[in-house]
This record gives structure tokens, C-alpha cells and sequence, in this order.
């Protein structure tokens, strides 16, 4: 049962609708954070008037095999949905994580030759946050960094709150910058189906770990932590539903899945 008041709430989340753009731009850098994560660049003149308003937002990549000369032949190349990270006047940065050489994105992250081309579509809108929250609460898997990355960029140096990431292991653990409120601890899931480790953290937070006040509350892994990630915040720290955001960024043996926006 929520335990806030939509009317006093120091913060609410809007969603705001935004123009559906498709862009073509080319891979200019990469850089490997961890062993299986690595951050890459594309750089074109179509990505001028990108933007992105919410931390959360997805847009879809596309990944032709070889060059394409129209848009409906890049739009017919394999795709996944991802976070921007950051972009500038002509740049885009996104992370991915690299499964060895299965897969469609990660490979193309990992080995694609400098000047391959991709084609990004959207956002097609932005959930964004109105106010300040009193404390924040993020966890995730690899595939949330990020999502989780915005949002730490967006608090104050007065911040306060908690970020748990699931990783394999130490070596695999990739830093994140939160003000000194925001404590960042890593659970690891060694060879244990991904997920595990942060639905077993999430269930050992008990009730008397909420913070005080209005708290800002995102959860995003595999699909099997939507359970715990709602029990938590709902059953247990009784945030109200339309203050949090719970979901299932991938799932696992279906590499299809699209996580809801």
C-alpha cells in the first residue's frame, strides 16, 4: 500500500511523446569498460537534432551486415532496443554488453570495423522525472548501466539513495559515478542464471531499509526480477506504482524481447 501523496509528492514522472526520427550514422570509436562491456561512438550529420529527455528512453539500433543505400534496406537489418548514453552536436555514445561472438549487437559493438554504418530509430517518447526525489533506488543488471548512469546524472550533490548492479564477478564490475549519498554496491552472480543475484539482494532488503520521504525507485535486469523488484517496493517500502519503474530489459532465450517503454 503507498504510503505517499500524489498530491504533496515531491516528485512525479511525466511522459512526454517526441518526434519519431530515423538516422543513419557510422561507428568512430569504441572503448572496452569491462571484459564484456564496451562503449562505442557513431558520428553523422543526422544526428544533429537528436534528443533525449528520460533517463529510461530506448531507441532501436539496426546493424546491416554489409552497406545499404536506402532506409528501407537498413530498417530490414537485425536490431535491438538500447539506452543512449550521451550525445553532441553530431555523436551518440551506447554501451553494450558483448556475449563472446553470439548475437547481433554486442558482435557488431565488439569487432565491427571502424566506419560501419548503423540506423537508429526513435526515441518515440521519454518518461522523464518533475520534482526531486527525497532518496533514490536503482538496481539492475549490465543492461541497466546506461539508464542508471542518467539517472545519477541527474541528482544533486545532496543526493541520497542506493544502486545495486548485478555483474558476473569483480572483474566485470563497471564504474558508476553517484554523488556521496548514493551509495554503489555490486552483487555477483558467477556462473548462476543472470538475475539471481539481484532478486536474492532485493529480497533481503527488508521494510526498515526505506528511506524516509518521497523515493524514486527503478529496477531493470531480466525479466525474472520484475517480481522482486515490485515486492520490494511495493509490498514492502509501500511506494506508490506511479513512482517507480519496474521491468524486464531482456529475457532470457528470447532474443527478440522489447522491454515495455
Amino acid at each position: 500500500m503507498s504510503t505517499s501523496n500524489p498530491a504533496t509528492a515531491a516528485f512525479s514522472l511525466a511522459r512526454l511523446p517526441l518526434d519519431l526520427r530515423f538516422r543513419r550514422a557510422a561507428l568512430v570509436s569504441r572503448e572496452r569498460l569491462a571484459p564484456h562491456y564496451v562503449r562505442v561512438r557513431l558520428q553523422g550529420e543526422q544526428l544533429r537534432d537528436f534528443v533525449s529527455l528520460g533517463a529510461d528512453d530506448h531507441i532501436r539500433v539496426f546493424f546491416p551486415a554489409a552497406p545499404v543505400e536506402t532506409v528501407e534496406e537498413m530498417r530490414a537489418s537485425p536490431s535491438r532496443e538500447y539506452t543512449p548514453l550521451a550525445w553532441g552536436d553530431d555523436w551518440l555514445d551506447l554501451e553494450f554488453v558483448v556475449h563472446g561472438p553470439h548475437g547481433v549487437a554486442g558482435v557488431w559493438a565488439d569487432t565491427a570495423p571502424l566506419g560501419s554504418e548503423a540506423g537508429i530509430g526513435g526515441p518515440r517518447g521519454s518518461m522523464v522525472i518533475e520534482g526531486r526525489p527525497d532518496a533514490w533506488f536503482l538496481a539492475g543488471d549490465e543492461t541497466a548501466i546506461p539508464a542508471i548512469r542518467r539517472f545519477c546524472a541527474q541528482m544533486d550533490e545532496d543526493a541520497a539513495g542506493r544502486v545495486v548492479l548485478e555483474v558476473p564477478d569483480a572483474a566485470h564490475e563497471v564504474s558508476i559515478e553517484a554523488p556521496a549519498g548514493v551509495a554503489v554496491e555490486y552483487v555477483h552472480r558467477g556462473a548462476e542464471l543472470p538475475g539471481s543475484a539481484l532478486i536474492e539482494r532485493l529480497e533481503a532488503v527488508g521494510a526498515a531499509e526505506r528511506p524516509a520521504g518521497d523515493v524514486f525507485g527503478f529496477v531493470a535486469a531480466e525479466q525474472s526480477v520484475v517480481r522482486s523488484g515490485r515486492a520490494l517496493l511495493l509490498d514492502r517500502w509501500g511506494l506508490d506504482a506511479e513512482q517507480i519503474v519496474v521491468k524486464g530489459y531482456w529475457k532470457r532465450d528470447t532474443a527478440e524481447y522489447h522491454a515495455p517503454h
